[in-house]
């Protein structure tokens, strides 16, 4: 029979230690090893690698909304719109704003929303800002903090911007800019040489996001200006690794957080397909 094994990941600090350890020699955590195995440790072995999953979901739904209805391919006159789905497939599968809302009462679209994208280039620059910009984020905040600011500062900004009249709209952007925002909270928090390093980083990302929104009418300004808001409101509540791990009220919120949003997007794609075949 093979021994068992002795050692695990700290639920509090994902730290190597002794399975029977009273308390975490790193972070305090009382009886780690009697604790129920923390699901998110099957996603990554480390935060950033949580990033993959999310890239997936999000290519995942892409192919589904191009899959439901007639492709746009827009490339010849606006490379801007090459393979976009229709808007019939987008609002299907969870496009959110004052329409889908407000008139049909779809407030999960507030959730889906965020792993929706309008064309190919859409897509391809979300995802890159993704992982990048997540990557150093669930590196700082850990992966339960991570997840917590990512979901909730993109409905955030979703909802700002329909209570400021967008439409319809889309996109993994004010997510992203909710990282920004958690990232431009721990410069200024931590501050120091790394501290402005960040600051600088995101700065860079800021000012790209102003030029876009300037020069592309399309761009949902008040969904990125709400996740960017929400993402520094919530890094100022969570807090950041450095400063303590992720205690139990945090890592119950991030699985909370995540079976909602698994659970919309489930959803999403049940009620689609079923109104496509039907």
């Amino acid at each position: 029979m093979r021994e068992k094994r002795n050692s695990i990941l700290c639920p509090g600090c994902r730290k190597l230690i002794s399975r029977n350890e009273e308390y975490c020699p790193y972070c305090g955590l009382k009886r780690p090893g009697k604790r129920l195995p923390d699901l998110f440790q099957r996603w990554s072995a480390t935060p950033s690698e949580i990033v993959r999953p999310l890239i997936i979901i999000n290519v995942v739904f892409y192919l589904l909304t191009l899959l439901l209805a007639p492709i746009q391919l827009g490339g010849l006159h606006n490379p801007l719109n090459f393979l976009s789905p229709g808007n019939q497939s987008l609002l299907m599968v969870g496009a959110t704003g004052t329409m889908p809302i407000f008139h049909l009462h779809r407030w999960w679209t507030l959730i889906s929303a965020s792993f929706l994208h309008g064309s190919l280039l859409h897509l391809l620059f979300n995802m890159v800002a993704l992982n990048q910009l997540g990557r150093i984020t669930a590196d700082i905040f850990g992966l339960h903090r991570f997840l917590i600011i990512y979901m909730v500062s993109g409905v955030i900004g979703f909802y700002i911007s329909t209570l400021a009249g967008i439409m319809f709209t889309i996109g993994a952007s004010a997510s992203i800019c909710g990282l920004i925002g958690a990232l431009l909270y721990y410069g200024k928090s931590r501050g120091g040489e790394f501290g402005s390093l960040v600051i600088e980083q995101v700065r860079g990302w800021i000012i790209g996001l102003v030029l876009i929104g300037l020069f592309l009418p399309s761009i949902n300004n008040w969904g990125h200006g709400g996740g960017l808001l929400g993402g520094l409101v919530l890094a100022a509540l969570l807090g950041y690794q450095e400063r303590r791990p992720a205690g139990r009220i945090i890592r119950q919120l991030a699985l909370l957080v995540v079976l909602i949003t698994l659970a919309v997007l489930c959803w999403a794609a049940f009620q689609s397909c079923f109104y496509f075949l039907r």
